[in-house]
């Protein structure tokens, strides 16, 4: 059983995650956050702590982004979009259960006071940004170091902010990017 409360955006995510692993779950029901929803993930959040959990689309991270900013000591988890696609549908309910449980063990927390480690140049540099096939790259780091998918300037911001090391940055790239990249 995880002691943080998942929060995730549907029942049918619930049913998902219950096929992967023993917790507890919050449905949002989408964006349209009731104050008894918002007051039971506050309850949540500070009795056991939360984890976010939402579908690897522009949806899900509006989600994340409002549930953030009201409760920054979250944890976030992230599935990766090839792993979350099926039937023409992406969500955290098209996940297999390992999918799931892997997005679990890479958990994150966004840092209070973000780092300045990582540039958009560098990005470039590493042909991360700005190359035909930079959001693959990003993608699969993202996936490899658990901190999703992101534009090149979102990926930025989640290096910087999910605590994310130079060493394991560069090691995750070494092993993702063929090495003539």
């Amino acid at each position: 059983m995880l002691k943080e409360v998942l929060i995730v955006e549907g029942k049918s995510d619930v049913a998902a995650v219950n096929r992967a692993v023993e917790s507890d779950c919050i449905a949002t029901g989408g964006f349209h956050f009731t104050r008894r929803m918002l007051q039971n993930i506050a309850a949540a959040y500070r009795r056991r702590g939360i984890i976010i959990l939402t579908d690897p689309d522009s949806a899900g991270e509006n989600i994340r982004n409002f549930l953030s900013q009201r409760f920054p000591n979250a944890k976030h988890a992230y599935i990766p979009r090839d792993e979350a696609t099926a039937n023409d549908d992406i969500g955290v309910e098209q996940a297999a259960p390992e999918s799931i449980r892997k997005a679990l063990s890479k958990v994150r927390t966004l840092e209070i006071n973000l780092r300045e480690e990582f540039t958009a140049a560098e990005m470039v540099a590493l042909k991360l940004s700005g190359g035909e096939d930079s959001s693959r790259l990003r993608d699969k780091i993202g996936a490899a170091l658990g901190i999703g998918y992101g534009n090149a300037k979102t990926f930025v911001r989640r290096l910087n902010s999910y605590g994310v090391t130079r060493e394991e940055f560069m090691e995750t790239l070494k092993n993702v990017a063929p090495a003539d990249s």
